[in-house]
């Protein structure tokens, strides 16, 4: 979209924005094989096809989970009901209890399951300790330690999904999983193109760490990631650390200036238009390092940093990317809404200052 418009042109379509795939009700599909459980055959399906994903051994990973066609950034590949759901002890003192407290609560939510959940979730993998291996009645509560998340609309909730914990790690995940609470449902988005066949992936850890710390967090899963990420030569794994940690040292760097104040003297200007630049690197190398769920936050420091030198086409732009994957994840949480209202704010002043400007030249 060119400044030199028309004031009165410069508007988005926020219908489009909003036309997302959209999944609909369950549709039952024929039974997979490879002994995978047969809730599995229960997928939800999305506008254009009426299935999405599959799950099938994937090499060296136990089951995975695969693209059944290409998938775009922001098209759904499921929305789950967690079959359980605990809500653990209060902390006491500042410390958490023990996870054993929790125990009671998840034998007692697993009893009142029906036949085909149950097996459902005995049927997940869970890391176990040596004490554990070797008594077959404590397997429940490893399967949940393994593939919980958290839930809820204060995040204090843990919540088993069956279909979701099929989805394997990656350090370059091509997939986010989002809580929407007014759903109560957990959904799995892609956040970049996913060819057919391609594994789907998430992540497990934060991923602005080395490979040597990601592997020691990774290590109370039980495996050693091999994704594309971590098997890098050594210069180039190297590289990739220092990228990771670039990343995450900007982020940090960038948080007491994201604020719509303009400068106002000249050194201050200078590094207000020092920090664009830097916004700009910081989307490179969240593109390099192919860590596609960072780029909302990024796409917003972008836009507030055009803003403070009042370069508000640009301002514009990159806040409406970031209202556009926002709004891919959930369209009421409150970075959603911001982005909007931000996009709104930018317009405004876009328009103002070409309306300023066709008058002088009148």
């Amino acid at each position: 979209m060119s400044k030199t418009l028309p004031f009165t042109l410069l508007s988005f379509s926020w219908t489009v924005l909003a036309s997302w795939p959209t999944c609909i009700v369950p549709i039952t599909s024929t039974p997979y094989s490879y002994e995978v459980p047969s809730w599995l055959s229960l997928n939800y399906s999305c506008t254009g096809s009426p299935q999405v994903w599959e799950a099938r051994p994937s090499r060296g990973k136990g089951i995975g989970v695969f693209a059944t066609r290409p998938l775009d950034p922001g098209d759904i590949i499921l929305a789950e009901l967690p079959v359980i759901i605990i809500e653990p002890p209060l902390i006491r003192d500042g410390v958490a209890y023990p996870l054993t407290s929790v125990e009671p609560l998840l034998q007692a939510a697993f009893d009142t399951l029906s036949e085909e959940h149950k097996s459902a979730v005995l049927s997940l993998h869970a890391h176990l300790t040596p004490e554990e291996a070797s008594d077959t009645e404590t397997r429940l509560l490893p399967i949940f330690r393994s593939n919980a998340y958290l839930v809820g609309s204060l995040m204090s909730e843990f919540g088993l999904f069956p279909k979701g914990a099929r989805i394997n790690h990656s350090c370059r995940p091509n997939s986010n999983q989002v809580w929407i609470d007014k759903t109560g449902k957990r959904v799995v988005r892609a956040i970049r193109r996913i060819e057919e066949g391609e594994e789907i992936s998430a992540t497990y850890l934060p991923l602005l760490q080395s490979r040597k710390e990601r592997q020691r967090a990774l290590s109370q899963y039980g495996f050693k990631c091999t994704c594309s990420a971590c098997v890098l030569g050594k210069a180039e794994q190297e590289a990739s650390d220092k990228r990771r940690n670039d990343i995450r040292l900007a982020f940090h760097d960038f948080e007491p200036h994201l604020s719509l104040s303009v400068p106002q003297s000249v050194a201050d200007k200078r590094k207000a238009q020092m920090n664009v630049e830097a916004s700009m690197q910081l989307v490179k190398l969240l593109e390099e390092e192919e860590l596609s769920d960072y780029l909302a936050p990024a796409y917003r420091i972008v836009a507030l940093s055009f803003a403070r030198i009042e370069r508000w086409d640009q301002a514009t732009i990159w806040a409406h990317k970031s209202y556009n994957l926002r709004l891919a994840e959930n369209e009421d949480a409150e970075g959603t809404l911001e982005m909007a209202a931000l996009t709104s704010q930018f317009i405004s002043s876009w328009n103002e200052e070409l309306y300023n400007k066709s008058k002088q030249q009148g």
